[in-house]
């Protein structure tokens, strides 16, 4: 194996990482959304709706900051109290649901 094909292995593996990376923030913060749409009494496409408003907002900042600020402020206007203790550890519960399916796919 040359420099040359190892370097290619190594940027193909990394493009790879990167992507499964990138589809289990945007599957985790779905199933987060959905969950907080339950949350608020939402269903069906109403609740599929709010699911892809979390995923859009989690494109503004890095980190889970402005997901969890979008989704606790969405949750004080409906009237539900959900601490953002709470929303974290979901948060993390949906990361781990998220990781088993993309790995299962």
């Amino acid at each position: 194996m040359t420099f040359k094909d190892r370097e290619e292995a190594f940027e193909s593996k990394y493009r790879h990482d990167e992507d499964i990376r990138f589809r289990t923030h945007a599957r985790r913060n779905k199933l987060f959304g959905l969950w907080v749409a339950e949350q608020m009494g939402l269903r069906d496409d109403d609740s599929q709706h709010y699911a892809r408003t979390v995923v859009q907002s989690d494109i503004k900042m890095p980190g889970d900051e402005d997901v969890i600020a979008k989704v606790k402020n969405d949750l004080d206007a409906a009237g539900v109290e959900v601490s953002e203790h709470r929303l974290r550890k979901r948060l993390d519960e949906c990361f781990e649901e998220a990781k088993q399916q993309i790995m299962q796919e």
